[in-house]
C-alpha cells in the first residue's frame, strides 16, 4: 500500500511538472490519466502490479 501510494504521488508530481513545463498539453494528459484508470480495471492490472512490486523489491534489496 505504501509503495502504491508513493508511486501515485510521484507520477502525479511528474504530470504536474510536465503540464507546467509545456511538455504535455492538458488534453493528452487527461487521455493518459483515463488510460491508466481503465487499464487498472482490466485483466492486466495484477500482472502490472506484480511487475512493479518485483522492481520495488529489487531496488529495496540493493545495499551499498
Amino acid at each position: 500500500m505504501a509503495i502504491s501510494l508513493s508511486v501515485v504521488l510521484l507520477l502525479a508530481i511528474i504530470l504536474v511538472v510536465l503540464l507546467r513545463g509545456g511538455s504535455i498539453k492538458p488534453g493528452p494528459a487527461i487521455v493518459a490519466i483515463l488510460f491508466g484508470f481503465f487499464l487498472a480495471s482490466t485483466g492486466m492490472a495484477p500482472s502490472i502490479n506484480r511487475f512493479l512490486n518485483s522492481i520495488a523489491e529489487t531496488i529495496n534489496s540493493i545495499s551499498f
